[in-house]
């Protein structure tokens, strides 16, 4: 009995998240740039700063994701991220894109730590740093064997400037991609969350603290990390979010701890994220594993500088 109600409460989880949390923000999102690519809008951005991103491995269109990431929410890029797919983004760049948002906070999980004591605007500057580390790495050394050849686009699609549009047929082509993307979200999210109840049901966030305790003692690691990382990197930002106030209320963790813990703690770097942007397209799920080292290495030095920084 107790393995159908947590598998019915992911599965509950999964479906608010995808119908309350995704679909809204992916769907205005996706028409907003849907909207300016058929202005011309977005050609214009990536010819302004596709030269200025370009020795970071990025173009025009992942300066969108990285301010949607840290200024709106951990959904907004993915609409960039699904264009990018859409309109033949190298593999090479788009893998450093990838890293980049995963190695960078979101913008739904730093506003509501303001109250609790984050500085805000040290994380973001933190953040982008960190991201930029992640895409260069990625562009210059682990997804080289990438191709870095823009693909054509496809013939039966019209040129941009002869395609009939209309604000009616934006919105509805926009609403069907973001109600697809949503919904294929559902089963990888169905899938974390369960993992995450059985990891409580069976007491293992327990048994891991009294295992590695002597561990984190060796490295002067304070032990109380574990459960939040571990809920991190399972259930994701928001569910941190929620043991971080709750781990407030009882002083376990203070202003100080949540500076220092924000570089690794609230990065878009976990089992959610990754299942989210997997299921954004075939290539998007092909190009994930070579973003991986980047992404951490950029990871670990936001890790060092909240650390050094907030000491």
């Amino acid at each position: 009995m107790e393995f159908i109600d947590v598998v019915m409460l992911a599965g509950k989880s999964a479906v608010n998240i995808a119908l309350y949390t995704l679909l809204p923000i992916m769907v205005i999102m996706l028409i907003f740039m849907t909207f300016l690519e058929k202005l011309g809008v977005l050609d214009k951005i990536i010819q302004i700063f596709s030269p200025v991103l370009k020795p970071f491995g990025l173009n025009g269109l992942s300066l969108f994701a990285l301010l949607q990431l840290n200024f709106v929410s951990f959904v907004a890029p993915f609409a960039t991220l699904a264009l990018m797919e859409q309109r033949g983004v190298s593999d090479r760049k788009l893998a450093a894109t990838i890293a980049m948002i995963f190695a960078m906070g979101q913008a739904n999980v730093f506003y509501p730590f303001i109250p609790l004591g984050l500085h805000w605007g040290a994380a973001i500057l933190i953040s982008i740093i960190g991201g930029l580390i992640a895409s260069s790495l990625t562009y210059y050394i682990f997804a080289r064997s990438l191709s870095n050849q823009d693909l054509s686009i496809q013939s039966d699609v019209i040129p941009q400037d002869k395609q009939p549009w209309t604000i009616v047929s934006v919105i509805s082509q926009a609403g069907k991609d973001g109600i697809k993307m949503s919904i294929n979200a559902i089963p990888m999210l169905v899938l974390t969350l369960t993992i995450v109840g059985f990891l409580k049901y069976l007491g293992f966030i327990h048994f891991l603290e009294n295992l590695l305790e002597p561990l984190f003692n060796l490295f002067h690691i304070p032990i109380y990390y574990l459960m939040p990382s571990l809920v991190k990197f399972f259930a994701g930002g928001n569910a941190y979010y929620g043991v971080a106030t709750e781990l407030l209320q009882q002083h376990v963790f203070n202003v100080k701890i949540i500076n220092q813990s924000s570089g690794f703690l609230i990065c878009m770097l976990d089992l959610p994220a990754i299942g989210l942007i997997m299921s954004l397209g075939k290539r998007i799920a092909y190009i994930v594993k070579f973003t991986m080292i980047g992404a951490i290495i950029g990871l670990l030095f936001r890790t060092i500088i909240h650390i050094i920084y907030f000491s």
